[in-house]
């Protein structure tokens, strides 16, 4: 084992350990490179969760004495790459067998978001993940899902079938009577088209709400 006195503890413990060692305080440290205890201070400031760092803005980064705007820009991006590592698909197609298959699909796209977004997965014969397509972004309280746009996609793809997802940032996993309204004017538009809409997912950070479960589809 090495121990050089130059090297900060993060990257001595790297070296020496490897990178399972480190604590979240340690790797924040070494993206922003300051000290062990200024890290340990911000994520106190986030209540030692990752998820509420991970949605930080530049402005509130530079709040924190010290975090300048290079070390803001490294730990905002660092947030940014682990989410598109999320992202990136696999080479083999995911198959929805069920609602927590469209949750863990949807992760990467809606997790930490602190406003709404709308989504579609639309799906083949065999129930395969053909396209994600976001639909439309809103404020915290809501956003607006166009019949028209949401047909036309799923046309576009020739999908046989769609799964409309909307998350809630307040973490309120109930519908709202709009949110009911929506997903019936959707079935009804699909069965016309023969697109049958499957589900509709209510996704928060910490859990999600199917309508099919519920059976209110």
């Amino acid at each position: 084992m090495k121990s050089f006195n130059l090297l900060s503890e993060p990257t001595e413990i790297l070296y020496n350990q490897g990178k399972s060692a480190m604590t979240d305080y340690h790797i924040i440290a070494a993206i922003a490179n300051i000290g062990v205890d200024k890290a340990r201070e911000i994520l106190k400031l986030a209540d030692n969760r990752l998820s509420e760092l991970a949605k930080w803005d530049m402005e509130k980064w530079l709040k924190i004495e010290g975090i300048g705007y290079t070390r803001a820009t490294a730990l905002v991006t660092s947030f940014e790459l682990g989410r598109r590592r999320m992202v990136e698909q696999p080479d083999k197609r995911i198959k929805i067998n069920c609602s927590q298959d469209v949750y863990n699909c949807m992760k990467p796209y809606l997790f930490d978001e602190v406003v709404e977004h709308f989504y579609i997965v639309l799906l083949n014969r065999n129930n395969q993940v053909v396209k994600l397509h976001k639909i439309s972004s809103g404020g915290t309280h809501g956003t607006l899902a166009d019949p028209k746009l949401i047909f036309k996609k799923a046309l576009d793809y020739l999908a046989s079938g769609l799964i409309l997802v909307h998350n809630h940032p307040s973490g309120n996993l109930n519908p709202s009577e709009s949110d009911k309204r929506l997903t019936q004017r959707l079935i009804e538009v699909g069965k016309s088209l023969e697109i049958p809409v499957l589900d509709h997912l209510i996704f928060t950070d910490a859990s999600y709400l199917s309508f099919a479960d519920e059976g209110l589809i």
